[in-house]
């Protein structure tokens, strides 16, 4: 299929694109953070400056689980184990703070493209106050309902035993995970998507620095265990809220929130409400199919939680970049519509579909053919190491297609338009995904093979009903 009729209009010209002699310009531009209309630039120039910062931003995001993987990985299986079982439950509190995302970014990014700054800042305040609001009561919850939580998903007498901590430390600090998540959407959909990138920047290299101090007890700090690292990861991104909080008082980008901002808007908050309950509803979609897959997985031991978890892992380092470049396109699709442009909107998101395609076609080929060197650095354990590359071999078949999957989707949600992928997730996770991953690993004898063929399968269907749909082209009437 080729790129002009997939977009249903011609591609932009090669004079849209950042030329070979201003590519280092154009890169320290996007690093920096750039001030210019993103609505009135070349759609490849926007979305280079908005993509570059992002894609940075999600690799930032995607080490927070790497580090601790590969630090706990040396306490053994039931350790690493315990790090996948809790971030299962995890997922739960990343749909909704996607959720929140998902409606923060929408309103943001329209109010900035009808270059009304001011409701733009006053829309930030509404996300945030509902980010603390919701963040609270899940943090209490999470301490106390830890350990139940943890058997429910199938957890080792060893991980109840000994990791009960992390998990404890890890639910009970959701509210810095709902923040950041949350206050680094608002200033995508503002456009500054280099000033997110800086947050995710410091937190992680304090993770970084920190994890191992606490893991291992160096020097004057105390031998935790596994629950070091989830002592590191919370205190880190509690810090990199605290840094958000303070650029946002600073108006160090085009957003600047003072004093006669901090009020409640009803209107607002309904508003964002709506938006993100779909986007909510649509995340947890698709992370409780997360969870029982790993629930699935558990069934056949701890060494085979551990293969899924660090393949995961690794697939979740391929993603994220790409969600980058996908929510680069969500904010050129808001503030396209902001600006009354939606054929921009449709033009940048083929654009990135196609740049995510390269990509992500590349990493999938490297993961098929070199699984076990990439799974091996995480784990010594033959039987883990086996479980996790013949993981990656399979999931990586989806990558090429699924690139447009993720920037189709979230362009929807860029667009006001909840809704549409939201039913798409509930039917490609819940009616297809689990009830497969059932079949295949259970009944039809797959085993742990047969959920990461499910997921394969899902992230295929997803893609073919997502780009029909955006061919349609209702996404370009939605008002919010």
């Amino acid at each position: 299929m080729s790129d002009s009729s997939m977009a249903g209009t011609q591609p932009p010209s090669s004079g849209e694109g950042v030329s070979s002699e201003g590519f280092w310009a154009s890169l320290k531009e996007a690093l920096h953070g750039t001030e210019r209309d993103l609505t009135g630039l070349p759609v490849r120039r926007a979305i280079f400056l908005l993509a570059v910062p992002m894609v940075l931003e999600m690799v930032m995001e995607s080490i927070f689980a790497v580090v601790d993987v590969f630090f706990v990985g040396r306490l053994g299986a039931d350790a690493v184990a315990t790090v996948g079982l809790t971030e299962s439950l995890l997922t739960i509190i990343y749909a909704g703070a996607a959720g929140l995302s998902i409606g923060a970014t929408a309103l943001v990014a329209r109010r900035v493209g009808e270059k009304d700054p001011e409701r733009a800042a006053r829309t930030a305040v509404q996300a945030i106050g509902l980010g603390m609001l919701v963040a609270v009561p899940l943090g209490l919850g999470g301490v106390f309902l830890a350990r139940p939580l943890m058997s429910m998903m199938g957890a080792s007498p060893w991980v109840l035993e000994h990791g009960i901590g992390y998990t404890q430390v890890m639910l009970g600090g959701v509210g810095s995970v709902v923040l950041l998540f949350l206050i680094n959407a608002i200033f995508r959909g503002a456009g500054d998507a280099a000033i997110a990138m800086r947050v995710l920047w410091l937190a992680n290299a304090l993770n970084i620095i920190l994890a191992p101090l606490l893991i291992f007890g160096v020097g004057p700090f105390p031998e935790l265990g596994v629950m070091g690292a989830a002592v590191a990861t919370t205190t880190c991104r509690g810090l990199g809220v605290l840094y958000q909080l303070y650029l946002l008082s600073r108006g160090k980008g085009r957003l600047r929130v003072r004093r006669e901002h901090l009020r409640l808007e009803p209107g607002t908050m309904l508003a964002m409400l709506r938006l993100s309950g779909a986007g909510t509803l649509q995340s947890l979609v698709s992370t409780t199919s997360w969870v029982v897959l790993s629930r699935i997985v558990a069934t056949f031991g701890s060494t085979a939680v551990a293969g899924y978890t660090i393949a995961m892992r690794i697939v979740l380092f391929a993603l994220l970049p790409s969600w980058g470049l996908a929510s680069a396109a969500a904010t050129m699709v808001g503030q396209s519509l902001g600006a009354k442009q939606p054929e921009r909107g449709e033009r940048a998101v083929w654009t990135a579909g196609h740049i995510n395609a390269v990509f992500l076609g590349t990493v999938g080929v490297l993961f098929f053919l070199f699984p076990s060197p990439l799974v091996g650095a995480f784990s010594d354990d033959a039987v883990v190491v086996d479980h996790a590359a013949h993981a990656l071999r399979i999931i990586s078949v989806s990558f090429l297609f699924y690139a447009y999957g993720m920037v189709l989707t979230q362009s929807f949600n860029g667009a006001g338009d909840t809704t549409t992928p939201t039913l798409i997730n509930v039917f490609c996770a819940w009616v297809l995904e689990m009830p497969l991953a059932w079949a295949l690993s259970g009944p039809l004898g797959l085993g742990p093979s047969g959920v990461f063929l499910s997921l394969t399968v899902s992230f295929s269907v997803l893609t073919l009903i997502s780009m029909v749909l955006f061919r349609r082209g209702a996404w370009k009437l939605r008002q919010v």
